[in-house]
């Protein structure tokens, strides 16, 4: 299976736990891995042929940054399952997902989030 990687997506979004992340938000990352037979995008040189990261960018953009969640694994899967349910195209996506400043009193760069979702036989939305 090809594999598509969109890098160093930033949003600002009001996720978290602590009710002044809620209130004053703050800047997350994400990378997204998506799984898709890209042989006839190669052969055709036709945009029909795969996905458009532009629009695949909007996607995720809405999901991070729309109604808050406490945790970053609902919004992972939220993006997760909008990639999917709107390409069928795509077999498989990855999600990592950081939160760069948890409110707490540690020093690290953050902490992230992996799902990984495949479509099953069926055409389900699965964890990998």
């Amino acid at each position: 299976m090809d594999k598509m990687t969109l890098r160093g997506m930033q949003f600002f979004g009001y996720h978290g736990v602590v009710p002044e992340e809620n209130r004053l938000g703050q800047r997350f990352g994400l990378e997204l891995e998506l799984h898709l037979d890209l042989h006839q995008a190669e052969k055709s040189d036709d945009l029909s042929q795969t996905v458009n990261y532009a629009e695949v960018y909007a996607l995720v953009k809405a999901a991070v940054e729309g109604p808050p969640s406490k945790l970053i694994e609902a919004v992972a899967g939220r993006v997760a399952s909008a990639v999917l349910d709107t390409y069928t195209i795509i077999n498989e996506v990855t999600v990592r997902l950081t939160k760069p400043h948890p409110p707490f009193d540690i020093h690290f760069d953050g902490v992230t989030v992996e799902l990984r979702r495949k479509r099953d036989a069926d055409g389900r939305v699965v964890p990998v």
